[in-house]
């Protein structure tokens, strides 16, 4: 399987914008930490996270073929199960149902770290270390406070045997450990 330094080179060769990146950043810290709380393949989940959304400025105009596009700059270079994790992950428009830990996990991970973000961003000092899960919860249940970030596609997490309050957590800390990378 490809290695992080070479993940982020390809990442870097096939996206621009810089808020993609580190939403791909924050992806992977979130997945690397659900897969050390389930015991999973930490670096596999987090390859899987960072790796996500690298077709995403092809086929921004092009739903249907986000994450399908991907197969085609990834070619051998991760597992069928990673494949699979990226093609799911935009299930609406792929097709691509989830199916395994590893699916949903992406899929709850890519949602919550917008909302994570956001709430970082509503703080005094826009900093994530000032952001609470407590918060997190509050704000999950307003609707109209980031509501890009699909709430559902969150409740993944407990198709994982995580409770949406651990889930929250887990993000959070997750993200924390990277709030340089990320700018908050």
């Amino acid at each position: 399987m490809i290695s992080r330094d070479e993940s982020l080179d390809l990442l870097k060769n096939n996206l621009s914008n810089e808020n993609l990146f580190k939403h791909c950043l924050a992806v992977e810290a979130i997945m690397k930490g659900i897969a050390s709380y389930l015991n999973e393949e930490e670096e596999m989940w987090a390859i899987c996270g960072l790796l996500h959304d690298i077709d995403y400025e092809r086929t921004k105009d092009d739903h249907k073929n986000h994450g399908l596009v991907a197969e085609e700059i990834l070619k051998d270079k991760v597992s069928d199960e990673v494949m699979h994790a990226i093609k799911s992950h935009n299930f609406e428009n792929t097709g691509v149902n989830p199916e395994s830990k590893i699916d949903f996990a992406l899929i709850a991970a890519d949602a919550v770290s917008g909302l994570v973000i956001a709430s970082a961003l509503i703080q005094p000092s826009k900093k994530l270390e000032d952001v609470k899960v407590k918060s997190i919860k509050k704000k999950f249940k307003q609707k109209d406070f980031a509501r890009n970030c699909n709430r559902e596609n969150m409740l993944l997490c407990e198709k994982l045997g995580i409770e949406k309050e651990k889930f929250f957590e887990i993000s959070l800390n997750s993200m924390k450990t990277i709030s340089e990378d990320l700018g908050l």
